[in-house]
């Protein structure tokens, strides 16, 4: 699975949000896209399907803009991605045979496999809310630490 610029736009746009929400009032599309330094045309894009997976609510107009939705440590960071990028998923593959009878020759084992990856990588984004990344933002929270890959995998 690859995160979509636009699945980092929008992760980036929320986070700012959340470093801000105690501000008083909307933030304007303009505030968002300095503070990030995102392209502005291509964030009004994001912020609109942000909207309508209900993460974020906009008000028109002189001092409008956009607040989240929801409490910031109400929002996964999966559900950002999964709302711009569509499912979070390594391929969509189908299901392996449950009975253990696959037909190509071990396809369905391989099959199993891209799907605990998947299942995995969503529990993994899901397992952070924009407030547990503000936090780390801000120096408050210690930021996450590698995996140790060589304690998981042994060479053959």
């Amino acid at each position: 699975m690859r995160v979509s610029t636009r699945g980092d736009y929008a992760c980036r746009a929320l986070l700012s949000l959340a470093l801000h929400a105690d501000e008083i009032g909307p933030t304007s599309v303009r505030d968002i896209a300095e503070r990030t330094g995102l392209p502005q045309p291509y964030l009004e894009q994001i912020l609109l399907a942000l909207k309508g997976a209900g993460l974020v609510r906009s008000k028109r107009g002189v001092g409008g803009g956009y607040v989240l939705a929801r409490s910031p440590e109400d929002i996964r960071l999966s559900e950002i991605v999964s709302a711009v990028d569509g499912p979070i998923s390594l391929g969509d593959f189908g299901e392996p045979h449950q009975n253990g009878a696959c037909d190509h020759e071990g396809q369905c084992v391989l099959t199993h496999l891209w799907n605990l990856a998947g299942d995995y990588m969503r529990a993994h984004l899901a397992s952070y809310t924009l407030a547990s990344i503000a936090d780390m933002a801000r120096g408050k929270a210690q930021w996450p630490e590698a995996l140790d890959f060589d304690a998981i995998v042994t060479p053959a």
